[in-house]
């Protein structure tokens, strides 16, 4: 019978079947991964021998033979060094001002009672199920009479205000303890204190989690910036790598290493802070 019974729970520990949505996740990451990895193949290679590598399909397209860094170096000597400087300043900026905007929205709409407010928060769930691409055109066209083209305010100031973010803030600040806000008034502490001294420390991961939204949005916008910084020194990143591609020939060596810096930085990002992340988007469903 010991026999039996110590059969038993090696046979389904050596189970294939127990193992099948490990493999499969680890096969699904590797096709999705792939062409990630041409592509940095790519941006190792001189630029006329991207494509070529695509005639013998074979782990030479994935692993370049001789490896360069001209790529990045011809890069960076151009305009596109200023470009991503000034991606990372736009995102910066935005990400700042806009969790002051969208965390002072959601306390005003998860606190205080005021009538309209189911309104007001409909008005705003509405405004991020709206593609921002469909106001684009109008709304640089407001910027241009307001003299904001080719102005970083201009390239920020469409991204401050995002609903989800706002939403995202609303339903943590939501699940504070009323009793916590009640006390702290009757000791004394003003809205403001209360909104910097109990919601804001308390709302880490729904802080990052819509400051990483704010970050998403402003840094792969194109149509924005491609309508608002036409000059090259308000150029950002994506427009930058869009001009990269010439009419007559493209340097698919430049084009792939652009891309694999425009990839790197956000996905750093979202690496370091995923798990901060991951916990508001599961805590914004408490209430």
């Amino acid at each position: 019978m010991t026999t039996v019974h110590n059969a038993a729970p090696r046979n389904r520990r050596l189970s294939p079947a127990r193992h099948m949505p490990v493999i499969a996740a680890v096969v699904i990451g590797v096709l999705f991964a792939l062409p990630l990895l041409w592509v940095l193949a790519g941006s190792l290679r001189p630029g006329s021998q991207v494509l070529a590598s695509l005639d013998d399909l074979s782990w030479h397209a994935l692993i370049p033979i001789d490896t360069t860094f001209d790529n990045y170096v011809t890069l960076f000597q151009g305009d596109f060094g200023r470009a991503v400087l000034n991606s990372v300043l736009v995102a910066a900026v935005t990400v700042t001002l806009g969790l002051l905007v969208s965390a002072s929205a959601a306390f005003g709409l998860s606190v205080f009672e005021f009538r309209g407010r189911g309104l007001v928060f409909a008005v705003i769930l509405l405004s991020f199920m709206i593609p921002f691409d469909a106001i684009a055109i109008p709304l640089s066209s407001l910027f241009r009479d307001l003299d904001l083209q080719n102005t970083y305010a201009g390239l920020i100031l469409p991204g401050i205000g995002n609903g989800l973010a706002i939403f995202l803030l609303r339903q943590f600040f939501l699940a504070v303890p009323k009793e916590l806000v009640e006390a702290a008034r009757m000791d004394g502490l003003s809205w403001w204190g209360v909104f910097t001294r109990i919601h804001l420390p308390l709302s880490r991961p729904a802080l990052i989690g819509a400051g990483l939204t704010l970050f998403t949005f402003q840094w792969q916008s194109y149509m924005w910036p491609l309508l608002i910084g036409t000059e090259p020194a308000k150029q950002l990143g994506p427009v930058a790598l869009g001009t990269l591609q010439g009419q007559m020939v493209v340097d698919y060596g430049q084009v792939f290493a652009a891309a694999v810096v425009l990839t790197v930085i956000p996905l750093a990002v979202l690496l370091r802070l995923q798990r901060h992340f991951t916990q508001s988007i599961a805590s914004s469903g408490l209430k």
